[in-house]
């Protein structure tokens, strides 16, 4: 993904106090011919931008003129979940034809929007993630709805503690 876009040529922040809508106006108002749009919907008042570095430089001082709480600039290697990484997703969709799938043990929910995936739309969805923003939010809210009362996030950091460390 970092051959997608050079190092400084893209950014991310986090927009913080302000709903989707106001977040995604002010990107608008901002990318003056440049990309800058939400990438991460975390919350009802998180949402994280990504597009040119410019632009989300403008994004940032045009959202806190609108309200938001903090607008921080994040420390990232490229930045993800925005149009800047269609070359990557060009990439990762040739890469994903040449695979093939079985029948799965359980569902999975694609960030991408938020629902239930078939086995045929797995690799489309893995593919349009790249550039598409991630809907956390709307993802939580969709499998809270299904019944899912338990969740565990296993991500980057010191490793997967390993079992029973949560009670701990």
């Amino acid at each position: 993904m970092q051959e997608a876009v050079p190092v400084g040529v893209g950014a991310m922040a986090a927009i913080l106090g302000l709903d989707v809508e106001a977040v995604e106006a002010g990107c608008a108002e901002a990318a003056q011919g440049q990309v800058c749009s939400p990438a991460n919907i975390n919350s009802p008042s998180q949402v994280v931008i990504a597009g040119n570095a410019e632009a989300v430089d403008r994004a940032c001082e045009i959202l806190k003129e609108k309200g938001a709480k903090r607008a921080i600039k994040l420390n990232v290697s490229a930045p993800f979940h925005c149009a800047l990484m269609m070359p990557a997703q060009e990439r990762l969709a040739s890469d994903l034809a040449a695979l093939s799938y079985g029948g799965f043990e359980f569902s999975i929910v694609h960030n991408v929007d938020g629902r239930k995936a078939r086995i045929r739309s797995v690799c489309q969805k893995l593919t349009e993630q790249v550039s598409s923003p991630v809907h956390w939010l709307q993802t939580v809210e969709n499998m809270t709805a299904n019944g899912v009362e338990k969740f565990i996030e296993i991500g980057p950091g010191k490793g997967f503690p390993g079992p029973g460390a949560a009670d701990k």
